[in-house]
């Protein structure tokens, strides 16, 4: 059988959308049991969303929020659930972040908050760094993150067992 090149293109697209989504949080170990991220979060298929450093200085009322590490939290995450609702999906689908922080001592601030934005077992994998500074004078924290938004066993909330 002769294939021409865009037809097998074509095929192969197909055959690729056809695939299975599915997400798996690996548990904690013993070691980093409680931690409000994943050791990994393995995903297949789905769209894979990655947005840019989210940051702030002022709330969603516009409120100034300088030098409060837990409102910027509750901020930051609220923007960024903005940001993929727009994409199709929501925080929910955020399997990995890199959190930096402008002093290590905001950390169990942002932790907290972390914890109430996702379903227990189900936190992204994440980094957490202490930088000098942000853009802004007054930010004290900045989230990069990424999502899949589409994947069976993550709409699902399963969590791998191993």
């Amino acid at each position: 059988m002769k294939f021409h090149f865009p037809h097998a293109l074509l095929a192969a697209v197909c055959l690729l959308g056809q695939s299975t989504h599915a997400a798996e949080y690996l548990p904690h170990t013993e070691r980093t049991q409680g931690r409000t991220y994943s050791p990994a979060v393995i995903t297949e298929g789905g769209k894979t969303i990655w947005l840019a450093g989210e940051t702030t200085t002022t709330d969603l009322q516009g409120n100034d929020i300088r030098g409060n590490a837990e409102a910027q939290a509750r901020t930051i995450f609220a923007l960024i659930d903005q940001t993929l609702q727009r994409a199709g999906g929501g925080l929910k689908d955020v399997v990995a972040m890199t959190v930096f922080l402008t002093d290590a001592r905001n950390g169990p601030a942002f932790q907290k908050v972390r914890s109430e934005m996702f379903a227990k077992g189900r936190f992204p994998a994440s980094s957490q760094i202490t930088v000098s500074a942000l853009a802004v004078p007054g930010m004290l924290l900045e989230i990069q993150a990424t999502a899949v938004i589409g994947d069976k066993a993550g709409a699902a909330g399963s969590t791998a067992p191993r």
